[in-house]
This record gives C-alpha cells, structure tokens and sequence, in this order.
C-alpha cells in the first residue's frame, strides 16, 4: 500500500506553529475569531485541500453576529487601510480608476452600508473596477437576507485566496506587492480655509531605497477641488520608491487675488511676485502603503507632513 505523501512544506509549517501565532495568521486571513478557532481546532491537516474544505465549513457555520464581525475587518472597496498592504494587493485595479469612476464607487459604497449597515464585500482579486462597480448595483437592489449570503460566499472566497498564500511553499517567491499610493490636500492657514484651484504634479522613480537607479518619471498633472483635494492623482508605477509633489502655488498666492485674506501679512518686499512661485516636496514610499501628504500653506511659509 502506497502512503500518503507529507503535507507541503507550508502548511506543515502552520501546523506545528503554536496555537497564539498560528490565531494571530488566520486573524489575518479573517477577522473574525470564531472563524480562526474552528480552523485552528481542527488542526493537523493532510492536505491543502482539506484545510480550505476546513475554512469554507466555518465560514458556512458563523452565526449572523459573527459573520458581521468577519465583515468589519474588510476595509470600503478603493479604501485600503494605510498599512493593509493585503487589501491594497487585492484592490489593485482601483489604482488605475479614473476620478469619476471613483467617486461613484464611493457614492455607492455608501449608499449600500447605509441599506446594509456593513461595507460592500466582494472578492476584488482579478476583478475590474467596472466590474466591482456593476456588482455594487446589482446587489443594492437585494433584500438583506440575500445580501447577507452573498456576503458570506464573497468572504468565503476571499478566505480560500488568502489562506492558500498563508500556507504557500516558503521558497516560493513572494508575489509583488501593491504599487505605493499618493494623496493630498492643500490648506491656506492664512484664511483658514482649502486651497482650490491649484495644480499639483505628481513624479515618480523607482529602484532601491535612494531610488538612485533612474530618473523622475513625470506621471501628471491634478487640481485641488473645493475641498483643496486631488480627486484624480495618477496612480504609481511598480517599484515606486520615491514621489515628489509639485504644487504650483504662484497663481493661488498672487497677491492680488489674495489680498483680502491677507490683510495681516507682511507687506510685499518685492513687486508683488508671490514668494513661493512652487513648493516641491519629495518622499519615499514602501509598496503596498497609503501616503497622504497635506500642504499648509501661507504667502510666506509652509510645511507639509505624512496625514492620514
């Protein structure tokens, strides 16, 4: 009689790490507890293929409370938590999106959590943003009890994807994180209110840590709206290591059109020339990480600082 073959290097590997860290791994699969401790008492398992029948059973058992609680872990779809490289790998087609395919996700988004009362879940893996779009849609027009299930399948699947990376071969390379992504605002601290109208250009180059291997990539131009936000800044190129903003604040400083909101600044030293023609500002960034970085700015100084 021929014998079964081992289990795979990985998930021999999750089945010998002690019970803290291995619950602190499925915690990152789903958030959800309950889930992670059926995983974790039906532990050793023979196969991958029996681990994620393992993972679909409890997930098919969580109570109504405890599948909301799974729900909750998930951040909104073109919303990644700075710091949840996972998410950010998974939502990857939103990078690309344009502003106002954007902005009807998030009109949707909200839309559903308000008929819902939990986030739109589904497994962003390989899926457009036209697609998670037309699914939004689609599903707002379910009854709750329906869309509960359909919650459940999507978490399911997410599930599976995440827990087969959890227990790949460890000489397996790892794939690519998610591209970097760059948001900002801009603030007049002299008048207390957003900066709008001002065009920000965003440049990247990649490479190791100095980002010393290449030269700036010019990737475009955004204005900041009402809110003194870009709404539409290119998304990063793979490899990102370092970004710099270039705000053109000369046009928005003039002294002209500023000079009701600058009635107690210094007086003009020169012809009237805003003083800060343009502010650059460079950082580095780590793939797979959100970077918000705020102007403040006044006719005569400024400063900028990674928000969130």
């Amino acid at each position: 009689m021929t014998s079964a073959p081992p289990p795979a290097p990985g998930l021999t590997r999750f089945n010998n790490t002690p019970d803290g860290m291995a619950l602190a791994a499925l915690r990152e699969v789903c958030a959800g507890p309950a889930w992670g401790a059926a995983l974790l008492a039906r532990r050793p398992y023979a196969t991958e293929g029996e681990l994620l029948a393992a993972a679909d059973t409890a997930t098919a058992e969580l109570t109504d409370a405890e599948l909301a609680e799974a729900i909750a872990g998930h951040p909104p779809i073109g919303r990644p938590k700075p710091g949840d490289p996972v998410s950010a790998r998974e939502q990857r087609a939103m990078a690309g999106a344009s502003a106002p395919l954007k902005a009807e996700l998030t009109e949707l988004n909200l839309a559903y959590q308000e008929r819902f009362g939990h986030v739109f879940l589904i497994c962003a893996t390989g899926a457009t943003a036209e697609e998670m779009r037309d699914a939004l849609k689609t599903r707002l027009g379910h009854t709750p009890e329906r869309e509960r299930e359909i919650a459940r399948t999507e978490l399911g699947r997410i599930n599976r994807l995440r827990l087969s990376r959890l227990v790949a071969d460890p000489q397996a390379p790892d794939p690519a994180p998610a591209p970097a992504s760059v948001s900002t605002h801009i603030l007049d601290t002299s008048a207390g209110r957003p900066a709008a109208g001002v065009a920000v250009t965003l440049a990247a180059r990649t490479g190791d840590e100095t980002g010393s291997d290449g030269t700036w990539i010019a990737l475009g131009t955004s204005v900041t709206g009402p809110d003194g936000r870009c709404a539409d800044l290119p998304a990063l190129p793979p490899g990102t290591t370092r970004v710099r903003l270039t705000f053109g604040t000369g046009p928005y400083l003039d002294h002209g059109k500023q000079a009701e909101v600058q009635q107690d600044a210094p007086a003009p030293r020169d012809s009237g020339t805003p003083f800060f023609p343009e502010v650059t500002v460079t950082f580095t960034v780590t793939p797979g990480e959100h970077y918000h970085v705020p102007l403040l700015l006044n006719p005569f100084g400024y400063s900028v600082y990674r928000g969130s």
